[in-house]
């Protein structure tokens, strides 16, 4: 039987959180409950409140987690309404918290979800929220040539976004697109010659993906309210897939660890601004060899992780 979804780096996010007795954890990418588990699993004391907007995810960890009951609670959002989780849970700071950004195994294995080029005849869907309205079908049948072009450039740093666009808004005309194949063989056929191959589209599917669920919409506030709620000493993890999520991360990081701007030649600080956060390492953490070899999707995992400065 397929696991449902492999949580990517365990053990670095165990060791990130630096998990306390006691302590209060938020996982607000729960996939199939691994992560969730695990921090359960290595502290007996711990508490968690857990997010995801799929309705397939929160009903895996339920199941997964219920050896646990009674110390976590399931919330089905975004990760990015956690206040109102929060409230809703009864707390208002916690040791520690976790954003796995990537897509679960889950949704790109399941044909029906029409996530990946790989999908064939799948429809053009794309939602991690099934009860979201906008699909990916919608996107690449309604969206004007201009717009187009732009979320793939944006979003999937896609170097023929101007071709892809051009060629879907043609191909669309004489019939809409209604699956993950016919986006494939359009995208093959905007680019170069030599760069049709089996994965040519993963960029376009990114793109639309990201559009579709709103991905970098409101992030970096997300991460950083969130580091604020951190208690004394806790810990803030992020594992991030691509270079647009990693930079919101990484800025919103080096922004809230910056203390005195002052000029140096200020005899004492006028401005009054000080560190929330320390990074926990120069750089960020990556999956080893072994975790690649038996999970490739762990390939382009980066993993950051910050401790919460005292008042």
């Amino acid at each position: 039987m397929r696991e449902y979804h492999r949580p990517i780096m365990l053990r670095e996010v165990l060791d990130g959180l630096d998990l306390k007795k006691n302590g209060i954890y938020f996982d607000g990418t729960a996939g199939g409950g691994g992560h969730s588990y695990g921090i359960l699993n290595a502290e007996s004391t711990a508490r968690l409140v857990a997010t995801d907007k799929d309705g397939d995810a929160i009903a895996e960890a339920g199941n997964r987690l219920s050896p646990f009951a009674g110390r976590f609670s399931l919330h089905r959002t975004d990760f990015k309404n956690f206040e109102e989780v929060f409230a809703e849970a009864g707390i208002d700071r916690i040791d520690g918290y976790l954003l796995d950004l990537g897509i679960s195994s889950h949704q790109i294995d399941d044909e029906e979800r029409g996530f990946s080029y790989k999908n064939g005849n799948a429809a053009l869907d794309m939602r991690m929220d099934r009860r979201s309205p906008l699909t990916a079908k919608d996107v690449v049948n309604g969206y004007p040539e201009e717009k187009l072009r732009q979320i793939l450039r944006e979003y999937g740093e896609e170097d023929y976004a101007a071709s892809i666009s051009r060629n879907i808004v043609k191909k669309r005309a004489e019939k809409p697109f209604e699956t993950c194949r016919e986006l494939e063989e359009t995208v093959e056929e905007s680019v170069p010659a030599k760069y049709r191959f089996n994965a040519c589209a993963r960029k376009t599917f990114q793109a639309i993906r990201i559009e579709v669920n709103g991905e970098l919409n409101g992030l970096a506030e997300c991460v950083t309210a969130l580091t604020r709620r951190l208690n004394p000493n806790g810990r803030g993890c992020v594992i991030t897939f691509h270079s647009l999520e990693d930079r919101i991360v990484k800025r919103v990081f080096r922004d809230l660890s910056t203390g005195c701007t002052c000029p140096k030649e200020f005899p004492v600080c006028v401005c009054g601004r000080k560190a929330e956060i320390e990074l926990v390492g120069r750089k960020p953490l990556t999956a080893g060899e072994e975790e690649i070899k038996e999970n490739s999707r762990s390939k382009s995992a980066k993993l950051r992780i910050v401790k919460k400065l005292p008042s």
